[in-house]
């Protein structure tokens, strides 16, 4: 159902063309006849509707082929849309009409200076001035033509430096060639050849994208803005211009070829992104591998699937692998945040915790507002003060990963390794009875869901300032309870019983 707003809106971007048709009705002027198609265009186009203004002034161009006027309007409302193109052949038709029409051949002479064609260009400005013009219009001419002579001098010293090899002369002059040949297809051309041979690819990239439009079936355009996006290591806009350059040339061999290679790089990269969101991280890994496969000599490709891949197995927890993975990224890339952040993590996993705080504090620098870099960098800090302190994790020696029952069992193991029943001497005893104790509380914490997830956040619940840590050291001061008989392992497997005071 359509909207009263819809119908409004479509009413009032109408109304001009409604109030030019009743004028002309109260004029007593009938629609269809040149003329009438003339009137009505002008009109329209003193109200600024010019596609209306445009089929009207058609319509007159139909009806009149030989009414010089209708052409001149048209190119008129051609250059009030950007057509400039589509002006010319208008202007020239108004020439041919009427070879004194003196405005038109200064216009027409304008546009093929602002298109880069200096030597027709000149011939319109040179006629102008035998004309007899105006003193505008002489004035203007004389103006043009000079500075047309002015782009034909800088062009020819151009053409010198870009043949010795002179890109930075080149661009230079080329830039002031611009500013006045604004639609010369062949100057940006020649400059992106310069910024390419510069280094400066984006800039090649927007000289060539200008050139692709301003120039028709611009083939080579496409297919060198394919291969500069490519090796910016942007696959997608690589994509669809080389797509663009086979929409005018299917057989286009380069563009082709070029075609194959982006289309397999671009699957094989949406593919892996796509298995990274769905935190299927293996097969990711596997996926960005064949990406660096596909394309080993691309820096950017070769550093997207590496920095992809360290991520993955920082997420699976394959610690060591990611380190390398990691570190080999900021070798060549020491600011790079993300993997600074993975880096981090790894470091975490390994239990590094000085190195975990040092990327993440490298990172915070790099940005400062990033959430997740000062959440890193709050945790890796809390967990180096707390390994300064008692670890239970590296007591019972588990990593932090251990499920309960591989801590069940290194406890077991340790347990009775340093059960102090085993020892006689009173040192070797004592030594033997705080090893006991710390393994002991080790094995209570990382069974206990509760204080483990508070030792993992850095609080350690058997410290003896927490009533639980008070009451636990309470129940071991002087001995273990009971002397005999006290079963470390909860277990009816081992008995010991302990003579010491």
């Amino acid at each position: 159902m359509v909207s009263i707003s819809h119908v409004a809106h479509k009413i009032a971007t109408h109304i001009p063309y409604l109030l030019v048709l009743i004028d002309m009705r109260f004029q007593g002027v009938k629609c269809g006849s040149a003329d009438n198609h003339m009137e009505m265009g002008k009109k329209l186009l003193a109200a600024g509707q010019l596609a209306d203004a445009l089929s009207h002034f058609h319509a007159a161009v139909d009806g009149d082929p030989k009414n010089y006027l209708a052409y001149y309007r048209r190119a008129t409302v051609f250059l009030a849309l950007g057509k400039s193109k589509s002006a010319l052949p208008d202007l020239a038709r108004v020439i041919e009409l009427k070879p004194d029409f003196t405005s038109a051949r200064l216009q027409r002479g304008n546009l093929l200076l602002k298109h880069g064609k200096l030597d027709e260009a000149e011939s319109d400005f040179k006629k102008v001035l035998k004309s007899n013009p105006s003193e505008k219009e002489e004035s203007e001419a004389q103006s043009l033509l000079q500075k047309s002579d002015e782009i034909q001098r800088l062009t020819a010293e151009a053409h010198r430096s870009f043949k010795n090899k002179d890109f930075v002369t080149t661009a230079s002059q080329l830039d002031t060639i611009i500013e006045t040949c604004a639609w010369d297809a062949a100057s940006r051309e020649m400059r992106a050849e310069c910024f390419i041979q510069m280094g400066e690819m984006w800039k090649a990239a927007t000289d060539l994208k200008a050139a692709s439009k301003l120039k028709s079936d611009n083939t080579q355009a496409f297919y060198k803005l394919s291969t500069i996006y490519y090796n910016l290591g942007d696959h997608e806009l690589s994509l669809n211009e080389v797509r663009e350059c086979l929409k005018l040339d299917p057989d286009h061999k380069q563009c082709y070829s070029h075609y194959k290679q982006v289309k397999k790089l671009n699957k094989q990269i949406q593919s892996a992104e796509e298995l990274l969101k769905e935190q299927r991280y293996e097969e990711a890994v596997d996926k960005y591998e064949a990406v660096m496969k596909t394309e080993p000599n691309v820096h950017h490709f070769t550093l997207l699937a590496k920095q992809r891949i360290c991520h993955a197995l920082v997420k699976v927890q394959h610690s060591s692998k990611a380190l390398a993975m990691c570190s080999e990224i900021l070798q060549s890339e020491p600011d790079n945040v993300d993997t600074l952040k993975d880096r981090a993590e790894a470091y975490i996993q390994e239990e590094q915790y000085e190195e975990a705080v040092k990327d993440y504090e490298s990172a915070a620098q790099l940005n400062e507002n990033d959430r997740e870099i000062k959440e890193g960098l709050e945790k890796a800090r809390r967990l180096l003060k707390q390994s300064q302190k008692k670890d239970y994790y590296k007591i019972l020696g588990v990593k932090r990963t251990a499920q309960k029952k591989e801590i069940i069992k290194a406890y077991r193991k340790l347990a009775q390794q340093w059960h102090p029943d085993n020892f006689q001497d009173p040192e070797e005893k004592k030594k033997a009875q705080n090893k006991f104790i710390d393994i002991a509380q080790a094995k209570e914490v990382l069974t206990n869901p509760e204080m483990r997830e508070k030792f993992d956040h850095g609080e350690d619940p058997m410290d003896p300032e927490s009533q639980q840590g008070q009451r636990f050291h309470q129940h071991f001061r002087g001995g273990f309870p009971g002397s005999q008989g006290f079963n470390p392992f909860e277990s009816g497997n081992f008995q010991f019983k302990f003579n010491f005071n």
